[in-house]
């Protein structure tokens, strides 16, 4: 099935699925007004915060008023959450950077190389990115893309697109990307250099990587793990456990078409951070639509609704093995009925973890910098997308990763 890799004009569906988001937000208002009447100063559960937003509502001498006042906020809150969200639709910004050419292609994966030109001898870097989005956020807009600055440094960096998965790929499990399509395509990448790649995994594609480096050390020359997940239940065990309790209410939709639907993707995502959507799209209501902060919003929002269903057994073991059972973490985790033990990598490693990322936490990612002998940590201030295409990307991230790799 062919799609553009950006929406067309007036077709933006995000915030995906927009039923959710509004559903949620018409909750949080509801509850909002329901409870306002029975806020006491005196409960001993009267936060700090909750105290600011009734002085702020609240007049001293009009006690009687509050439940109107919080009633004409969340009104207030709504609509900016609406006007938000036609702002983004009707934003005229579209993604029109040319694509680098294809040197290796199986099914609907392809590799792509941003420096063709490269000499045998330069720095070859192999982006690993998620299974369940595009590519191109390593390479998402003039200014912001990782992987044309890297090129632009004289190293050669090749992104790995897992393309749209078509019938044979809705069979696949984890083992079968990591030693199938990921050794494949890695064995074809040794042969561009003088010496192997580096792997670079970014989030999922950092677990992946993380899985390849145990097993196959020889085709690669150093490791870089960008906002990768590890420990699942870092932080909120329970919330990560109830992730998981929703895979038997998901059976039907992957029955259906042997994929973890693009909308059944983002309501698990949503639910990680129910609010952070309406608050992002209110904020995104008070930007000037012409304003760089506005165009940066409008191409993060086009990559995160822009979604790849995800295989039904990889689905799966990501939900039940990954969140449910948190197996990385436990040692539990197998490939190809190989555990996966990241004491026993030896290349050179890079890990970011994040300090501002609700996405993987830095609790999940940090742990690898841990158990991987002599890896070196970075935690920029940024978020997990902020960090490699943000407007502080360059800075916090790709030049201490360029810096480590010219070490190398």
């Amino acid at each position: 099935m062919q799609r553009p890799e950006a929406p067309g004009p007036l077709q933006r569906s995000g915030p995906r699925p927009l039923l959710l988001h509004l559903a949620l937000a018409a909750l949080r208002s509801n509850i909002s007004r329901n409870v306002s009447p029975l806020w006491n100063p005196a409960s001993p559960n009267w936060s700090t915060q909750r105290a600011a937003i009734a002085k702020a509502l609240r007049d001293a001498n009009a006690q009687e008023e509050f439940p109107a006042a919080v009633a004409a906020e969340t009104l207030a809150q709504d609509n900016a959450l609406i006007a938000g969200i036609a702002a983004y639709r009707r934003h005229p910004w579209r993604r029109d950077l040319p694509e680098p050419p294809a040197i290796w292609e199986e099914g609907g994966t392809r590799l792509l190389d941003f420096l063709p030109s490269a000499p045998k001898a330069a720095k070859t870097v192999f982006f690993v990115p998620s299974l369940v989005n595009r590519a191109y956020v390593l390479d998402l807009a003039p200014g912001r893309s990782m992987l044309r600055w890297l090129a632009g440094q004289g190293v050669r960096p090749l992104l790995l697109d897992w393309g749209w998965p078509g019938p044979i790929e809705r069979k696949f499990s984890v083992t079968d990307y990591v030693t199938g399509r990921l050794e494949r395509v890695l064995e074809f990448s040794k042969t561009l250099g003088s010496a192997p790649p580096v792997l670079a995994g970014y989030c999922m594609g950092g677990t992946l990587a993380v899985a390849t480096a145990t097993l196959r050390p020889d085709l690669l020359s150093g490791l870089a793990l960008l906002a990768t997940p590890w420990d699942f239940h870092a932080g909120a065990p329970a919330r990560a456990r109830r992730l998981a309790d929703l895979l038997p209410l998901l059976e039907p939709a992957m029955a259906l078409s042997e994929t973890l639907p693009i909308d059944a993707l983002q309501m698990l995502f949503a639910l990680l951070d129910p609010w952070g959507v309406a608050e992002k799209y209110r904020s995104f209501a008070r930007l000037d639509p012409a304003s760089e902060r506005a165009k940066l919003f409008v191409a993060l929002e086009d990559w995160l609704n822009d979604g790849i269903p995800l295989a039904a057994q990889v689905a799966r073991e990501c939900i039940a093995g990954w969140y449910g059972q948190n197996l990385p973490a436990r040692g539990e985790w197998r490939i190809a009925g190989q555990p996966v033990d990241p004491t026993t990598i030896r290349l050179p490693t890079f890990i970011a973890a994040p300090a501002r990322d609700r996405i993987v936490p830095p609790e999940s990612s940090r742990p690898l910098a841990a158990l991987i002998p002599g890896a070196i940590e970075q935690n920029p201030a940024a978020g997990h997308i902020g960090m490699v295409a943000g407007t502080t990307a360059e800075r916090v991230l790709w030049q201490p990763f360029l810096q480590w790799l010219m070490r190398l």
